[in-house]
């Protein structure tokens, strides 16, 4: 049973399983916005265009009739009545199109930015390279200078330079940490000018 659980919180942790889910929530949202917006904008207007033309009722009125039943009133009742309905069908493909049309989109612009990630990943790469090509070759020049092993030089050079970024970050930290102090000092807060006047009361108290 141990087991068994174990391996279900694998899979339910696996990424494509939350990629899954997460495409399925925003993709079911996503199906109501445009369900709202075929329904709310565009079919209204389709139904206007209709009218214009001569269609009284629009979308709603656009059927073919396979066998028609009628109500007590002579008016067709469509409950028993067998007919196609073209509305529901047109509808039913501009939802198609603009949902497809959306993702082409989204997955045009996801595809371009991946793209943009990669070509500036490998940009980064060729340059780090060529410093790390430049560095080595200074590094032998010195080593045949100095007449020392590359390797042993290499290995001060790369402790060097990893003791010149520790020292870096730490100045970039206590800099950051002093104009933070700074801002402080120049803006104090509500409770810190309350201190002070308290300070100062006492003092003058004194």
């Amino acid at each position: 049973m141990k087991k068994f659980f174990g391996e279900f919180k694998k899979f339910i942790t696996r990424g494509n399983v939350l990629d899954l889910a997460v495409g399925v929530i925003v993709g079911g949202a996503f199906t109501a916005i445009v369900t709202s917006l075929t329904n709310s904008i565009i079919r209204p207007f389709i139904n206007w265009i209709i009218a214009l033309i001569g269609g009284k009722d629009g979308l709603s009125s656009i059927f073919t009739f396979l066998k028609k039943s009628y109500a007590a009133d002579g008016s067709i009742d469509l409950a028993n009545s067998i007919y196609i309905d073209w509305g529901a069908f047109i509808t039913a493909i501009l939802d198609f199109i603009i949902i497809a049309f959306t993702v082409f989109l989204i997955v045009k612009i996801v595809n371009s930015s991946r793209e943009k990630f990669k070509e500036f990943g490998e940009m980064l790469e060729k340059e780090t390279k060529k410093e790390v090509i430049a560095e080595k070759k200074a590094v032998r020049l010195q080593a045949k200078q100095e007449k020392r092993k590359f390797k042993e030089l290499w290995a001060e050079h790369e402790s060097e330079k990893k003791r010149l970024a520790e020292e870096k970050a730490k100045l970039e930290a206590e800099e950051k940490a002093k104009k933070e102090a700074e801002e402080r000092k120049n803006n104090p807060t509500e409770q810190e000018l309350l201190k002070e006047i308290r300070d100062l009361l006492k003092k003058s108290k004194s």
